[in-house]
Formats: structure tokens, sequence, C-alpha cells
């Protein structure tokens, strides 16, 4: 299984940008919101389609100290087994190979991982710099 990012510090992060201006942690979650759309670019697309939902339920879901990407839901349920695969229906009659890594999200955070991974650094960079602290 592909390992998430992880960024040590960063719940207190943000506690100290909150210090010094309350709006700085907002701006620093939808900053980190675009790192998380990377993954949802690159998925969307590869997602099968017949009415279009399972695609459009990948969305980007965060707080001020975690962004996550999800994919299904209650209108979507089925979502989970189009990317991981497994046996549904009645007597388990159909049958997606069985992937544990998936097909989309995580994969796409395998593909993307650099462009995530400088994205999220950039935010952070950006969050810093806006709360006037020298970054170098």
């Amino acid at each position: 299984m592909i390992d998430p990012i992880r960024i040590d510090g960063l719940a207190e992060f943000t506690r100290n940008l909150k210090k010094l201006d309350a709006d700085l942690p907002k701006t620093l979650r939808v900053a980190m919101n675009g790192a998380a759309k990377v993954v949802v670019d690159w998925a969307q697309p590869r997602v099968p389609r017949r009415s279009g939902r399972a695609a459009r339920s990948i969305k980007a879901r965060s707080t001020r100290s975690a962004v996550r990407v999800a994919g299904g839901g209650t209108r979507v349920p089925y979502y989970p087994w189009l990317d991981f695969g497994g046996k549904v229906g009645p007597s388990r009659s159909v049958s997606r190979p069985y992937r544990k890594e998936g097909r989309y999200l995580w994969a796409g955070l395998a593909a993307k991982r650099d462009e995530v991974r400088k994205v999220t650094e950039d935010a952070l960079l950006d969050a810093a710099r806006k709360a006037g602290i020298e970054v170098d």
C-alpha cells in the first residue's frame, strides 16, 4: 500500500499561524486543497462512467490539520467496489479483481506524489511568508 504524506508539526504550525492572524489557517487549508486537487484531477478521468456520479464523487476534503481525497458516498455506494474490486450482487455474482492499492485514489497519489509534495511545500512556505515569517 502507498504511504500517505504526513507532515510532522502541522497542527502546531497552524496553531501558531492562528496566533499571528486568525485568517491564515483558513488560507493554508485552501492552499493544501490544491495538493489534493492534483490527485482528484488524475483520478476523475480514469473512473469508469455510466452516469458520471462515481467520478464526480471524488473530492478533496480538508480540515485545518488534514487534507484527504475521498470518493463515494450515499449516492455512490458502489465506489469502493470500483476502486478496490471484490464481489457484489446477488450471491456475489458480479466480480471485479481485487486490488489492495486501489485503481484511482491511491494510484493517483503514487503517480503524482512528487507534484503533491511540491504543491504542499509551496502552500506551507506561502502561508509562512504571509504570516511575516522569514523563510529561506
